[in-house]
């Protein structure tokens, strides 16, 4: 059997179905038949007829590449080996410094305006956190309990000592008026 020359009804065929050559399948089976078709009109009946099929597109699949990301997202693949920037350049210790300094001035600036720390408070917990006092938001929060905590039993002892001197005022007062009297009563007695 001589094989037919079907290039020109390829040419044909992959211009009607509008794809390149290499994605046209003739049929072997009816060559005769493809080779008689010398136009376009022909070439879109054997397409209609299926002796001229447009294969499908090859797909790239992504099932590994998912499988991996899975994989990394789960820490796995980072190891020394995989590593081609230094750790400065992987993650910027200046990126997490500004990660670290909005966390904690978000926190203080909630705390402020939900009353939990007045301004003066707020003023010394930001400088010292801009200074690198607080490692993260919970040692923040600690100190800010503490802090509290602390600030009432200054203002507890204050208003102690405060009352205790009223006290020992109004007694000497007391105790002034009583020898006042006492005086009085010893000068009209003469």
């Amino acid at each position: 059997m001589i094989l037919a020359n079907l290039t020109t009804q390829k040419r044909l065929a992959a211009s009607v179905l509008k794809c390149g050559q290499r994605k046209i399948w003739l049929d072997p089976n009816e060559a005769t038949e493809i080779a008689q078709a010398n136009s376009r009109q022909n070439i879109r009946k054997l397409v209609k007829s299926g002796l001229i099929i447009k294969k499908p597109e090859a797909s790239h699949s992504r099932f590994r590449a998912r499988e991996h990301a899975a994989a990394k997202r789960l820490g796995r693949h980072s190891g020394f080996g995989k590593r081609k920037g230094t750790a400065e350049a992987r993650m910027p210790s200046s990126v997490l410094w500004m990660r670290r300094m909005r966390v904690l001035r978000n926190l203080l600036r909630k705390y402020r305006e939900q009353g939990k720390i007045d301004r003066h408070m707020y003023h010394k917990l930001y400088m010292k956190s801009k200074g690198n006092g607080f490692k993260n938001k919970r040692v923040l929060m600690e100190y800010i309990h503490k802090a509290k905590a602390e600030n009432a039993r200054i203002q507890i002892l204050k208003d102690q000592a405060e009352a205790h001197r009223l006290r020992n005022k109004a007694a000497r007062e007391r105790r002034a008026q009583r020898v006042a009297a006492k005086r009085d009563a010893l000068i009209s007695g003469e």
